[in-house]
């Protein structure tokens, strides 16, 4: 997996390459955006990474940016540093998933404990969102038959209530269900009914 990016997203000139020095002489790879926008229209690649962002940004405010971020389901986790130590704020940026709000001067420990939170949830979510691709792509093989009879199985229905309800055969539906049960990759029809759920809660 490439090296993990701290994004450091802060308009004062000292204080962001003072976070970016420490960041950097603990390991990581940092990128220094003077504003939200900058951030936005930078070209970033799609490398494992976080935010470290200041609130009180000029133009599109910390908070801002974490909501356009989040709207277009590209958000990375963020940290938030402040120098007014809102309370409201700090609220609302944690409800809206922030992994810590930080307020300046902020402290060496605390900061580099947040970033290593945030990667980590990185980490974590894009594991989750590579295997619900991979399983979103066998669902992808089903023909149009077998959703039906996926449909079925699903909502708890017997091989002959779905037979019944689709007009068809009884071995047919054991047919269709054993070939779901192939493309979908798994070993039992629990298995099969906890994926079809997992998907469809991640709709």
């Amino acid at each position: 997996m490439s090296k993990p990016v701290v994004h450091v997203v802060e308009d004062d000139l000292s204080v962001r390459a003072a976070i970016s020095r420490l960041l950097q002489y603990a390991g990581f790879e940092t990128r220094n955006y003077a504003s939200a926008g900058e951030y936005l229209v930078a070209d970033r690649d799609p490398k494992p990474g976080c935010i470290v962002l200041d609130v009180g940004l000029p133009g599109l405010s910390g908070i801002d940016l974490q909501a356009a971020l989040a709207k277009n389901g590209a958000a990375p986790p963020i940290v938030f540093i402040t120098g007014r130590g809102d309370i409201e704020m700090g609220v609302r940026a944690m409800k809206a998933g922030a992994v810590d709000f930080l307020t300046k001067p902020v402290k060496r420990d605390a900061l580099l404990a947040a970033v290593r939170e945030a990667l980590d949830r990185d980490a974590l979510e894009r594991t989750t969102r590579g295997a619900l691709q991979g399983l979103a792509a066998r669902f992808e093989r089903l023909t149009p038959r077998e959703r039906e009879v996926l449909a079925g199985v699903v909502r708890g229905k017997a091989n002959k209530q779905i037979a019944e309800e689709l007009r068809i055969a009884v071995r047919t539906v054991k047919a269709h269900r054993a070939a779901i049960m192939k493309k979908v990759e798994v070993a039992s029809l629990a298995e099969l009914v906890r994926a079809a759920e997992r998907l469809e809660r991640a709709a």
